[in-house]
């Protein structure tokens, strides 16, 4: 197992992968910017350095700041847990480059995932199913109409480039489909600096399903079970529970297995996420893979008793996964709630400000993964996820039961801080979910104006299909196409980018715990 190994990351994931390190006995390395000099993370690691100022694109995205750290401390792993630079291939290469172990998927695995045509082309051959649509972009209008009329409207125009909900726009009719089409590319364009896009089928009505799987790098991998994510708002997931309910276990089985397959096919390696949408008659349509460990990983680690993150950790060192596929038992029903610094009476506005109470939630089999105390400064340079509630019970109703008492515990507040946790408890009594018969249309019908005939099932969402993103800095800032990745073999180059040999003379501010 490595010596040491330098985390990319801040808030509540960086102490997640800092308390795996050091129950496997690895010293740590914790990068920081000036806003979190005194973040729980910074205080718990081994070493911590100071890589810029608050702005993300000048820390948490500064990989020449981040090699320089890892060189000056002698770490020789970087794990970049989720958002920021935690899917860009170009840093992956980086690190590589420069003798270092990214925590993650080869580059070239990372870049070829990340190009969604290209993943939807690399997973139908693998057999795996797609929603009817174009698995090559299409670089004219009239291919997409010719697509559009062959699939049968709704359709959704994508970006090949696309990511953290961005890049897609929904079309319900013929003449509605140049315009949307002629306004996706350019958005892609200005957005990815891409503006390919490609048309498919639009599924209104579904469920957004996804698979952990683990692989190594000699061919072996298992997947650790299933995970409903179709609580969303704009595209971020507010509430997770795993294994996914209400559904077949043929189907479970069956979407679980072509997960895996698909990413052994494409040499993928670490742990991943390879998603779906399920449609009413639990047909799975394939979306994307990400290719990092998911903010929503205590459900499956909860039912299965394996700690992903270490994991990670071992498949990085070379070593072969640890598990065959029979070792994995699925166990109970798990469901986490995210805890955001936002206030729902006010669009979900960002409400950070400085914690004066904060007492998470105890318990029997319940779970907080926090970085927050008594006196913290909730950042408004960052995303507003605060702590993540997890619970596990014997049973769906008994866990839903056990998440809705947590959260009536979770006492924070603090002048102009406001939390989800109101808004999370109105999900956790909502008929159609307490049923698990809830889709992606949940919250939007939740927050619609009230009606004196408002519906009692979830009604078809008027916006693009969900996809897994990382909290908001994260999705705002960690797309490849818009991170600062230097090159370390060359001078600075035009628009800021900085070669790793030319970190500041002063190098990176360090200290060391005692």
């Amino acid at each position: 197992m490595f010596d040491k190994v330098l985390i990319a990351n801040r808030g509540e994931i960086a102490l997640r992968v800092l308390r795996a390190c050091r129950e496997l006995g690895v010293r740590t390395v914790v990068v920081h910017s000036s806003a979190d000099a005194d973040s729980l993370p910074v205080r718990l690691a081994d070493e911590a350095v100071r890589i810029g100022p608050a702005a993300s694109r000048r820390s948490y995205l500064n990989a020449a700041a981040i090699v320089e750290a890892a060189r000056q401390t002698g770490a020789q792993a970087v794990h970049p847990g989720y958002g920021f630079l935690s899917e860009d291939a170009d840093f992956a290469e980086i690190c590589a480059e420069n003798g270092l172990v990214f925590v993650g998927p080869p580059p070239q695995v990372m870049a070829a995932l990340a190009d969604k045509s290209t993943a939807r082309a690399l997973m139908s051959r693998a057999g795996l199913p797609l929603p009817p649509g174009s698995v090559r972009t299409l670089p004219t209008v009239g291919e997409a109409q010719e697509v559009a009329a062959e699939v049968g409207y709704p359709v959704i125009v994508k970006a090949a480039a696309g990511g953290g909900g961005r890049g897609m726009t929904v079309v319900r009719s013929a003449a509605e489909l140049p315009r949307a089409y002629a306004r996706t590319r350019a958005a892609a364009q200005v957005a990815f600096g891409d503006d390919r896009v490609y048309v498919e089928r639009y599924l209104a009505d579904a469920r957004h399903v996804e698979v952990q799987v683990l692989c190594d790098g000699h061919g072996n991998g298992v997947h650790l079970g299933t995970r409903d994510c179709s609580v969303q708002r704009r595209h971020q997931k507010l509430i997770e529970e795993a294994p996914a309910p209400a559904l077949r276990q043929a189907t479970l089985d069956t979407v679980a297995e072509v997960a895996l397959r698909g990413a052994l096919s494409v040499g993928f390696t670490g742990a991943g996420t390879v998603e779906f949408l399920v449609d009413e008659a639990e047909r799975c349509h394939f979306l994307e893979i990400n290719c990092r460990i998911q903010v929503e990983h205590p459900v499956t680690e909860m039912i299965t008793g394996i700690d992903l993150v270490q994991e990670q950790l071992h498949v990085a060192f070379g070593t072969p996964v640890r598990l065959r596929q029979s070792d994995v038992r699925l166990d109970g029903v798990a469901i986490e709630c995210r805890v955001n610094v936002e206030d729902p009476d006010r669009d979900f506005a960002p409400a950070p400000g400085r914690l004066e109470r904060f007492r998470p939630p105890g318990g029997p089999f319940t779970r907080v993964d926090t970085h927050g105390h008594v006196g913290y400064l909730v950042s408004p340079h960052y995303d507003s996820l605060l702590a993540k509630v997890a619970v596990w019970a014997p049973d769906r109703d008994a866990a839903l039961d056990r998440l809705d008492r947590a959260l009536a515990e979770f006492d924070v507040a603090g002048p102009g801080v406001r939390t989800t946790i109101p808004f999370a408890r109105r999900v956790l009594c909502d008929p159609a979910f307490r049923a698990a018969r809830h889709t992606t249309a949940l919250v939007e019908r939740l927050l619609a104006p009230p009606a004196d005939d408002a519906p009692t099932a979830d009604t078809p969402p008027t916006d693009a299909p969900p996809t897994d993103a990382p909290p908001a800095d994260a999705a705002a800032e960690a797309s490849p196409a818009r991170a600062v990745v230097p090159d370390p073999r060359g001078a600075a180059e035009p628009g800021g980018r900085t070669p790793v040999s030319a970190v500041p003379a002063a190098g990176p501010t360090t200290w060391r715990n005692r």
